[in-house]
């Protein structure tokens, strides 16, 4: 099941109906209190459950790949809970439509803080159990087939489990000795007997020994079929550049884009750039001048450096300089390192809440970059990736972004692995990418920025 373009996994759909049923109700068992009076119920639940909600997604709560520990899911609750509180009381303050007794925003808020740590908790304990989970054939027991085996993390394996591999032909490499299906009878009758709810293929060579009736005869009984290049993309949300194959990419589903489609983008990053910019601008005149203490007021305070944007079109991206102003004399570009000494004092909490990013509205409003897309690199390492790693000159088909799925979903790059890795979700987002998904991911960068996430 997907939403927003991400795949949603069983547990988190349980869990957000719970906690969802559990915001709605919260208000009306708060309204219970002795010598309380209320109008206008519906609206502050609604409000109270799109608000809980809504931080909870920014958080990350809803997100497959959440490897948190329980204690500190505790805590981003707990501050989702603080916040739609403080927010609640400030529109119950000045809005006689939604207004309510402080004593039952603090009741309601505990109700809903409570219950979401509660479901969160049996999801816990449930989360790796075999009913919330697809169960998964694989055709194939090769080193195509492998790549399902590898993906080791937890909140990769949260969606399926794997119920046995079935060998292809006999030039096919053994890798799996173990929960071996021999065809020995047909596919559809596998199926049946397994509870199957899916088929990855992953053949190493689907030009001999293709099963091509007996996957139609499963397709038409209701059993998924599914390529393995596509099945890793859903699970771990990103495009395997070790697997993928070029016709792949131009055959499949996704990469779409519309004039339409951009004119809607560009609305909606000049509007929400105006709004921030707006919004903003104390922080940002604070920030300048903490910048000019530290350096000095003849120091400059922006920096602008060249990056590659759409179609390969290099233009100057604008930050709050975080680095000495000697940070490269020497003219030799490098990668940011953890703990970097160039990092002024400054700079390090401004990298750290990624607030040296925000100059970068200016290149929003001009039309050079977006909210949300693929960061922009310097040229000197986008020519030397775009030599060393296949597609990487695909990511700057769209415009590139002050946030992205990658930032979401992996560290800072450093290195070249680094690039492969984010690459994978960079072409993931490429492919998937709408004004909603965007959206979904604006929500989440606020985890990135109140936890400092891959900053660096």
């Amino acid at each position: 099941m997907t939403i927003f373009r991400s795949n949603l996994v069983p547990q988190f759909c349980f869990v957000g109906l719970i906690e969802a049923v559990a915001f709605c109700c919260a208000p009306f068992l708060a309204l219970r209190l002795p010598s309380v009076e209320q109008t206008a119920i519906w609206p502050m639940a609604l409000l109270f459950t799109v608000m809980m909600m809504t931080g909870l997604l920014s958080m990350g709560l809803y997100c497959a790949r959440q490897r948190a520990r329980f204690d500190r899911i505790v805590v981003r609750v707990f501050i989702v809970s603080f916040c739609t509180f403080f927010v609640l009381y400030a529109i119950s303050s000045f809005n006689m439509t939604i207004s309510a007794d402080s004593a039952v925003l603090v009741v309601m808020t505990l109700i809903g803080f409570v219950a979401s740590v509660i479901a969160r908790f049996v999801m816990e304990k449930m989360g790796n159990e075999s009913f919330f989970k697809r169960r998964v054939l694989v055709l194939g027991n090769g080193a195509r087939a492998s790549y399902i085996s590898r993906l080791r993390r937890r909140a990769d394996q949260r969606g399926f489990t794997i119920v046995g591999f079935v060998p292809v032909g006999d030039g096919e490499s053994v890798v799996f000795r173990d929960r071996i299906f021999p065809r020995t009878e047909p596919l559809l009758s596998l199926c049946n007997r397994l509870n199957v709810d899916e088929i990855v293929v992953a053949m190493e060579d689907r030009r001999r020994d293709f099963p091509v009736q007996d996957l139609l005869e499963c397709r038409m009984s209701g059993y998924g079929v599914v390529e393995l290049t596509s099945f890793l993309e859903r699970e771990t949300g990103k495009v395997r550049l070790d697997v993928v194959s070029p016709s792949w990419m131009i055959f499949g589903k996704g990469f779409n884009r519309s004039s339409l489609r951009r004119m809607t983008e560009r609305g909606f990053d000049f509007v929400v750039a105006l709004f921030l910019g707006v919004a903003m601008w104390p922080v940002l005149l604070l920030i300048a001048i903490a910048i000019k203490i530290e350096d000095g007021w003849d120091a400059p305070v922006f920096y602008r450096q060249p990056r590659v944007g759409l179609q390969g079109r290099v233009f100057n991206v604008v930050k709050f300089r975080s680095m000495r102003i000697d940070a490269e004399n020497d003219g030799v570009p490098r990668w940011a390192a953890k703990s970097d000494p160039r990092i002024t004092r400054v700079g390090a909490v401004l990298r750290k809440l990624r607030f040296d990013e925000l100059p970068q509205i200016i290149n929003v409003l001009a039309g050079e970059m977006r909210f949300v897309g693929p960061r922009p690199e310097r040229p000197h390492f986008v020519d030397s990736l775009s030599q060393q790693i296949r597609y990487y000159r695909e990511r700057h088909f769209v415009k590139p972004g002050i946030t992205g799925w990658a930032q979401l979903c992996y560290r800072y790059g450093a290195s070249q692995s680094d690039a492969i890795e984010k690459l994978q979700y960079d072409l993931y987002y490429i492919k998937h990418h709408s004004l909603l998904f965007d959206l979904s991911i604006l929500i989440q960068t606020v985890e990135v920025v109140f936890l400092g996430k891959g900053a660096n």
